[in-house]
């Protein structure tokens, strides 16, 4: 004889918070001021301050999100800075 089969019930979905679409800007360190917006049809993601005019545009892939986009743009000015650093 066997024991009946309990109804199990499934593990609940984890909910993902939403990301951060608005940043800090790396030039003039002004608060919220960068915004990154995406072209899914032209593939193309840019973040710009409102305060200073700085903007940076990549390509981008399907699954980009604009804190993607955000950090490629901070790691680009480390790389540059890093750069001029070597040659002085």
């Amino acid at each position: 004889m066997g024991k009946r089969k309990s109804r199990a019930k499934p593990p609940p979905k984890k909910r993902m918070d939403k990301l951060d679409t608005v940043f800090s800007c790396p030039f003039c360190n002004h608060g919220t001021s960068v915004e990154c917006r995406i072209d899914r049809k032209d593939m193309i993601g840019e973040a710009s301050c409102r305060i200073c005019q700085e903007s940076y545009s990549t390509s981008i892939t399907a699954l980009s999100e604009p804190i993607d986009i955000y950090s490629e743009w901070i790691d680009e000015c480390e790389r540059v800075n890093n750069l001029a650093e070597d040659a002085a």
